[in-house]
Order: structure tokens, then C-alpha cells, then sequence
């Protein structure tokens, strides 16, 4: 793939967000915060490790909460998500 400039002609190769390692995942919100496409949302992770839709009548059987992908084909590879993330657990890569 080749890439794109930026306004001053620069080169520059989008890598978008692919995946979220629920492990390393604090759940912080950073990355919803600065991402305006939706790519990502808050999940829950069970003790089976399964992610989880969040509802208050099954907050006991949520260990923690997760950021997980929402809709993958949003993302346009600016990279914020990965700049705010404290934890790396973030993949990004360029599109195949």
C-alpha cells in the first residue's frame, strides 16, 4: 500500500487499530476519549475471560472493565488511541 501526505506534503502510512488486548486493558477510557469515529467502546471481561456486554444486573460476575473494538472499519489509522494508551495493549497495523 502506498501512502498518503499530510497538508505539507509529507509522507504519511495510516495503521489502524486491529486489536485490544483485554488483559493489558485497564478500561481508563482514554482511547474512547480521543477517538471521534467510534471504533472503540467500554466492555466487561468475565471470569471465563470472555468480553461482555456491561449491564448493571451482571456487575458481580464482571472482574473488570475493558475498552474492546466496536466497529473496526471506522477507524482511519490517525494513531491518537495509541499515543493516550498507559498500558501498549493496542495493536495497530497498515492496512493489507
Amino acid at each position: 500500500m502506498s501512502g498518503f501526505v499530510t497538508r505539507g506534503g509529507r509522507e504519511w502510512v495510516p495503521e489502524y487499530l486491529v486489536s485490544i488486548d483485554p488483559e493489558a486493558c485497564i478500561g481508563c477510557g482514554r482511547c474512547f476519549k480521543v477517538c471521534g469515529r467510534n471504533v472503540m467502546t467500554l466492555k466487561g471481561l468475565n471470569e471465563d475471560g470472555d468480553i461482555v456486554e456491561l449491564d448493571d444486573d451482571d456487575d458481580d460476575e464482571i472482574e473488570k472493565r475493558v475498552m474492546a473494538m466496536e466497529d473496526a472499519e471506522a477507524c482511519i489509522g490517525c494513531g491518537a488511541c495509541a499515543r493516550v494508551c498507559p498500558t501498549n495493549c493496542q495493536t495497530h497495523a497498515m492496512a493489507a
